[in-house]
């Protein structure tokens, strides 16, 4: 993958062709928030375990697109790896990996890993077609979604549109839906399981920084983790092999659920990155460390606004005083040390 592709930009114009239904972010949102109530209401132990099934069965379908049939012949055991966050579906050799989400990597993992699915031998997420059609259909009666987009297809349809709206190739969402197309397959790009896996992680990155303040942000893969029972500190590595560091408590350590391997944002926000016109400098107590081309610089009176690019693609801002910035003499084409602590490392999972 080159730079370019871990810069993916969302398509401009987007039309679904007319009777394709999907359903809207507020009506996804609606719909899993169903799911969540029916499930804490509860009142029995084998209720529970019902409901945990259905809701399950909906989270995979509602992130992967996977057709009904498919999630449902899931065996937990043999076709997920939580740790590396992955379902391989079909069968008789013409299997695909699908990434999965962090957060559902952990809700599988709560309830797979619990005595609710003791003795189920890798089949908790087996079911009737029929019971799992209404179940989702009580959900959308609850939430007031209507009962024709409470279907795996229009499920599919949706993780479809969104990953084609926000610039996933064609030929990648094909090998995430496990479609093929012999008109279309003749003429278009193959891509690794690899390559489907980071660009579709993409959504996940694209996301956070819409609901962050951070202007900086990595996706990164946690390589070290040293402990102590107060502080965490965290070793990273972004896809293009830099290597940053992130200190946070154990406390967020463990609501994370962080381990090596697992793959993460790493948010830095613009006033605490600060920034050197010479390359060589060490940064100072600072241990995260990117050089990056100046591509603009934007000041008024009191505060000065420096972006860069590095040579890997990725976007760098930071927010210094107008008065240093002067003192720098920095401008565009300048090449930059950026810099930031450990501390003002935020971590999120993908």
């Amino acid at each position: 993958m080159n730079a370019s592709d871990s810069n993916l930009a969302p398509s401009e114009i987007f039309t679904v062709p007319e009777g394709i239904r999907l359903l809207s972010p507020e009506q996804a949102a609606r719909l899993e928030a169903a799911f969540d109530i029916w499930r804490g209401t509860a009142s029995r132990a084998d209720h529970m375990r019902a409901r945990e099934r259905m809701r399950l069965i909906f989270l995979l379908l509602r992130h992967t697109g996977a057709r009904l049939g498919e999630v449902l012949a899931l065996d937990h055991d043999r076709d997920l790896d939580l740790t590396q966050g992955t379902a391989l579906f079909g069968k008789n050799g013409n299997t695909r990996e699908v990434p999965l989400p962090q957060g559902l990597c952990r809700e599988l993992r709560r309830v797979l890993e619990s005595p609710m699915a003791a003795g189920s031998q890798g089949h908790f997420l087996n079911a009737d077609q029929g019971q799992v059609r209404r179940a989702f259909y009580a959900r959308a009666d609850q939430c007031g979604v209507p009962r024709e987009l409470a279907t795996a297809r229009v499920l599919r349809n949706t993780r479809a549109v969104e990953m084609l709206r926000n610039g996933v190739p064609l030929a990648v969402v094909q090998s995430v839906l496990g479609q093929s197309s012999p008109e279309l397959t003749a003429v278009l790009q193959r891509y690794s399981s690899q390559d489907a896996s980071r660009i579709v992680r993409r959504l996940a990155m694209d996301d956070l920084r819409d609901k962050t303040s951070a202007r900086n942000t990595f996706s990164c893969r946690v390589t070290d983790i040293v402990r102590d029972p107060v502080m965490a500190e965290i070793m990273l590595e972004t896809a293009h092999g830099q290597r940053l560091c992130a200190v946070i408590t154990t406390e967020s350590l463990n609501t994370l659920a962080l381990q090596p391997g697992t793959t993460v944002a790493a948010s830095v926000k613009a006033p605490l990155v600060a920034v050197c016109a010479n390359p060589a400098h060490t940064g100072g107590s600072r241990r995260n460390r990117l050089d990056a081309t100046v591509t603009s610089v934007r000041s008024n009176p009191v505060i000065t606004e420096i972006n860069a690019r590095t040579k890997f693609g990725q976007n760098v801002c930071a927010l210094v005083s107008t008065k240093t910035a002067q003192i720098m003499g920095i401008q565009a084409g300048d090449t930059a040390r950026f810099s930031f602590k450990a501390l003002s490392v935020i971590l999120n999972t993908l």
